[in-house]
């Protein structure tokens, strides 16, 4: 029996934010597989898109609260993306404290009802001289905000 793809619950249907993003042929492992290491690329692009989109990240993508590390990245295969082509990510913070945030992703279909892979991911904000965690900005607190999922 072929294995199909699942649908994932996230917090609520009207949570969080849908980025489309593009697997390509060379994204393909020699399985004919999204290579498992692609997956986070799909996720780290579409954050950056996120963020981009909305301002954030300066002409190098790196300043003031672009300046952030991964602190965390879990991450669930529920079954294998076999094609290239467009998907989508979508995102969701889950949690934001006052120098990182947490937040939830999925890799999925283009108009999100199918979950190829879930997961979670830290960043800590960064002062670009000393290296040290720093508050994020208002800025960026209220535009987390439009895609942050209910505490439960």
């Amino acid at each position: 029996m072929p294995r199909t793809a699942r649908t994932v619950a996230t917090p609520t249907a009207d949570v969080g934010v849908l980025i489309p993003v593009d697997v390509h042929f060379d994204d393909l492992d020699t399985l004919g597989m999204l290579h498992n290491s692609r997956y986070q690329v799909l996720v780290e692009r579409a954050w950056v898109a996120f963020w981009r989109d909305r301002g954030f990240g300066g002409e190098k993508g790196i300043e003031g609260d672009g300046f952030n590390v991964i602190k965390a990245f879990s991450i669930t295969y529920d079954v294998p993306v076999t094609m290239f082509g467009q998907y989508g990510v979508h995102l969701w913070v889950e949690r934001m404290g006052t120098t990182s945030t947490t937040a939830g992703y999925r890799v999925c279909s283009a108009d999100g009802g199918t979950t190829y892979a879930h997961g979670s991911r830290t960043v800590v904000r960064l002062d670009s001289t000393t290296l040290l965690p720093t508050p994020w900005s208002d800025r960026a607190r209220e535009v987390a905000r439009t895609i942050e999922a209910p505490q439960v």
